[in-house]
């Protein structure tokens, strides 16, 4: 099978329903901080298309390489020698493994390939200051993948065709200035392609390779109307669309009369997040989507018994399907908690035989990790606001010291599984509230554009609540809370210090956007078309001027009281340079304590693995420091 994804106050009852047992427990055993930061052993599992060869990402001198097993029960060998992670691979056929990789520190990425036996290494797409990224493998065309590439524009990407045997690459379809995708037929005909002035899409269709393209829907933003694939005759359009409706739902679309045949699938709560297929039986066999947890919805009685077969051979565990063999016989299989980043496993369904391949961490005791619970709260406004708490595993859950994760992207969503974040600190003896304010992903529309322009604003102030909220079920002492994040988490952790200086004893800042008029004019080249979409989603920094500086920490830094770690790479192009040193000089002349962790080989976000674990290294003695919680020497 070959699955493609497309409160209550009682402080008594809360901690018994979020632990399941009582307060007496014994302090869970100091873990070492590198465990938790360090590169997995084995991750990333793929099998070859016939069926016979492994490929996994492990960790070599620091860095994610490529190996490759021939068999089960052969050993590995290491077929890439990248300086920089290899974080994206896959198998073009059954001799020649793919992989992207990032060329600088400017998000740029170049397409490899090289033998399975580590020969024949070519860069795909050699060309200076452009990226590449994949449109569709095109299972039934042997050897040809569709990508696209700024080639001749660093803000226009056209659609080219490589052949990963002779490593030819052909210009498939010329840009007309605004396309963002392309979608091909099952036959490999570009069929249906999608437009945009960064407000407006148009979706326009072909009904063959050689007629013209017309539109056959349009709609703003804010609607999604996404078609995935083309139905196995290739007639009809299988669409993630929330037209009409709150939430995402998956629709069968006749695109020559333009109209919703009906409706697949949709759930009540939230968007509908992947449709399942299958190139055997040709057909769509379900759908995922992300509640409290991830969910599978499955079409069919075979596929839904094969899950429930692998449920009951991996107790305890969620499951994810990784990939599989060209004829679907053998399935990759992940499994992961809320304390363990899981292991691979091979399932042969002929034989109905389960192989387990490798833990991805397995020096981590997830007996010793904290479990994650699902809660919410209402806003000030009357939203319902979900998150996930996790608490330590200490003798009495009272009056801890906490620290509260804002979501690292404005518009993304925490998912229920293993953060190491987490986990670092409810080890540290922190309470740990991670967050999906207005503006996550996920929810539905309505939910999503509740945070339209609203950085600072109400999605700060759902923070806030949640902070209250927390402080309020007497889990978290209200004189020990630290607000921390990364990219947008970072912007919000210092928003955080500047709006509610009494609710933080400290807060940190990993690469935290500080000034969104620099944000918003230096958008990389590929994100030139959505430039207006951004506009109305953040603010225009001409007509939303006096919003944008009210709500940037550089020109509010000077209302910071309590201390604060900044960490900040040089290669790091959605912050200026200059701007971290003025948000420090306010600091400095203001007598606020801070500490400056900055390394001149990192980009947005501290990637290579020395450096990540120096990072933590500070935040857990700046956090022992200012929140009183457990170190370890």
């Amino acid at each position: 099978m070959k699955l493609r994804f497309l409160g209550i106050s009682i402080v008594g009852i809360l901690l018994a329903a979020l632990t399941g047992c009582s307060n007496e427990k014994v302090d869970a055993p100091l873990i070492e901080l590198t465990d938790f930061f360090k590169n997995p052993e084995k991750v990333g599992y793929k099998i070859s298309p016939n069926g016979k060869h492994l490929a996994f990402l492990e960790s070599f001198n620091s860095r994610m390489n490529i190996f490759v097993q021939e068999s089960v029960t052969d050993s590995a060998i290491r077929i890439t020698d990248s300086n920089d992670d290899i974080k994206a691979f896959f198998w073009g056929n059954d001799s020649i493994i793919c992989y992207l990789k990032e060329t600088d520190k400017k998000g740029n990425y170049h397409l490899y390939k090289i033998n399975r036996k580590g020969s024949s290494q070519l860069n795909l797409t050699p060309y200076q200051n452009s990226t590449v990224e994949i449109i569709d493998f095109l299972p039934r065309i042997e050897n040809e993948i569709l990508v696209k590439i700024n080639l001749e524009d660093l803000k226009i990407f056209d659609l080219y065709k490589i052949n990963i045997q002779d490593e030819t690459v052909e210009l498939v379809e010329k840009n007309s200035g605004n396309v963002t995708w392309w979608l091909a037929d099952h036959e490999g005909n570009v069929r249906l392609k999608i437009s945009t002035d960064g407000v407006n899409e148009v979706i326009e269709y072909r009904s063959n390779a050689n007629s013209r393209y017309r539109p056959i829907a349009a709609n703003n933003f804010k609607d999604v109307f996404m078609p995935d694939l083309f139905s196995y005759d290739n007639k009809y359009l299988y669409v993630r669309s929330n037209i009409g409706r709150d939430k995402i739902a998956v629709v069968k679309f006749d695109p020559e009369t333009m109209e919703e045949i009906k409706v697949i699938y949709e759930n009540p709560e939230v968007d509908v997040h992947k449709i399942l297929r299958s190139d055997i039986t040709e057909q769509i066999i379900g759908v995922y989507y992300l509640d409290f947890k991830g969910t599978y919805h499955f079409f069919d009685d075979d596929h839904a018994k094969l899950f429930s077969v692998l449920q009951n051979k991996l107790p305890g565990y969620e499951i994810d399907f990784a990939g599989s063999s060209k004829d679907e016989t053998k399935l990759v299989i992940r499994t992961f908690s809320d304390r363990s980043l899981g292991a691979y496993y091979l399932y042969d369904t002929d034989k109905t035989e389960l192989v387990k391949l490798a833990e991805i961490s397995p020096w981590l005791n997830e007996e010793q990790l904290a479990p994650m619970k699902s809660v919410s709260y209402k806003s000030r406004d009357g939203l319902t606001i979900k998150g996930y708490l996790t608490l330590p595993k200490v003798g009495k859950l009272e009056n801890l010291p906490a620290v509260i994760l804002p979501n690292p992207g404005a518009w993304r969503r925490y998912i229920w599984g293993f953060n190491a974040d987490a986990q670092f600190f409810a080890n540290r003896g922190y309470v740990v509230l991670q967050l999906n304010h207005r503006g996550a992903y996920g929810y539905g529309k309505d939910y999503w554009a509740a945070g339209f322009k609203q950085w600072g604003q109400n999605m700060q102030n759902d923070i806030e609540d949640g902070t209250r909220w927390l402080i309020r079920q007497n889990i978290a002492d209200s004189s020990r809370i630290a607000i921390s994040g990364y990219s947008y988490g970072g912007y919000a952790a210092l928003m955080g210090l500047i709006k509610s200086p009494e609710l933080y004893a400290c807060g940190i800042d990993h690469s935290g956007i500080v000034n969104l008029f620099h944000f918003l004019n230096t958008i990389p080249p590929s994100w030139e078309p959505f430039r207006e979409m951004l506009y109305e989603m953040v603010g225009n920094p001409e007509t939303d001027s006096l919003m944008l500086y009210q709500n940037s920490p550089l020109f509010n830094s000077d209302k910071i009281q309590s201390p604060v770690l900044i960490a900040q790479g040089g290669n790091d192009t959605k912050v200026l340079q200059e701007d971290i040193d003025s948000i420090l000089s306010t600091l400095e002349k203001n007598n606020i304590e801070y500490k400056y962790v900055f390394n001149k080989d990192e980009g947005h976000g501290f990637g290579k693995e020395e450096n990540r674990i120096e990072l933590y290294k500070e935040i857990e003695k700046f956090l022992s420091k200012h929140l009183k919680g457990r170190l370890k020497n």
